[in-house]
């Protein structure tokens, strides 16, 4: 039997060369035409360009994501009778590098120094060590994990919170949502990697918001619906000593009038913070495609119930 993939990304043609160089078998990629949307068996793809195209997917058995985060492609109207996988693993390194990248450069006052360079000025501040920090990450999957084992490394403490509060490596303690009030009150620094479901959204809230320390610093970096925006901006512009790091949204680009823009303890980053390289992508699919064609399992199959 020959396969028919079918490419939906906005990087169709690096893709398609790479895959052609897999000289994987029993495959052949078809066109964007209807016809090919509709008798494709399997599908590599972006989960937005994806969303709107399903219904004339009459062939459908397979789809590959090129995403981590596929909430576009769940929900009570969406359809569920495909294997559905995500990519997992690759993303742990580069969204700690950005994590850490803006935290380092914070607490070392970055910005302030280079304000005094340019008025030659030498003027010492306090410095600000991560040793014995709190660091609460929302989410104990496999890039909160990354970012757990990292932030050892720099003598943090690091609590998880996921729905079961099972105990997960690389975290000194994981808790329950339940338990997420008291938790964010101790909290240094609070990561949100959580995916988009309904225990999820608007977890961050006006109320929730307003446990954080002072002088917290908070990074929304998994799904934009966790948090409360507006909330957020009102709480930042009352308590000028906190930052928030963003880098997802639930609309996307963020509005040009959204208030949070002028906020001066806030950066607002346009969903790069884990940018997916279509090498990796395409080293994952490959493995899945060479279980697909063994009939064994795929590996980082979705949960069309859980939504991750």
């Amino acid at each position: 039997m020959i396969n028919k993939l079918l490419l939906l990304t906005k990087e169709n043609d690096i893709y398609r060369q790479l895959l052609l160089q897999s000289n994987l078998p029993n495959l052949t990629i078809v066109g964007d035409a209807p016809d090919s949307i509709a008798h494709a068996n399997i599908w590599l793809a972006e989960p937005a360009l994806a969303a709107p195209l399903l219904n004339h997917a009459t062939n459908l058995q397979w789809m590959q994501s090129t995403f981590a985060g596929v909430d576009k492609l769940i929900g009570s109207r969406m359809r569920t009778d495909y294997h559905l996988t995500n990519i997992k693993g690759i993303f742990g390194p580069l969204m700690s590098e950005y994590l850490f990248g803006y935290l380092l450069a914070h607490q070392r006052e970055h910005q302030q120094y280079k304000l005094q360079q340019r008025q030659k000025q030498w003027l010492p501040r306090s410095y600000k060590t991560l040793q014995g920090q709190v660091l609460l990450i929302l989410g104990t999957g496999s890039i909160a994990q990354h970012i757990a084992k990292t932030a050892s490394h720099f003598g943090m403490t690091v609590i998880g919170v996921n729905q079961t509060g099972h105990k997960t490596t690389g975290f000194d303690k994981v808790v329950t949502l339940t338990h997420l009030a008291e938790n964010l009150m101790n909290a240094d620094v609070i990561a949100s990697i959580l995916p988009s479901t309904p225990h999820t959204q608007n977890l961050l809230n006006q109320q929730t918001l307003s446990l954080l320390k002072p002088s917290a610093i908070l990074f929304n970096l998994g799904r934009g619906d966790v948090l409360d925006l507006a909330a957020l901006s009102t709480q930042l512009n009352d308590n000028p000593q906190q930052q928030a790091i963003l880098d997802v949204f639930n609309q996307e680009p963020l509005p040009q009038d959204h208030p949070i823009w002028n906020c001066e303890n806030v950066v607002v980053t346009p969903h790069i913070a884990a940018p997916s390289f279509p090498e990796q992508v395409v080293e994952l699919f490959c493995k899945n495609y060479n279980l697909w064609l063994n009939n064994k399992g795929l590996n980082c199959k979705v949960d069309f119930s859980k939504g991750y």
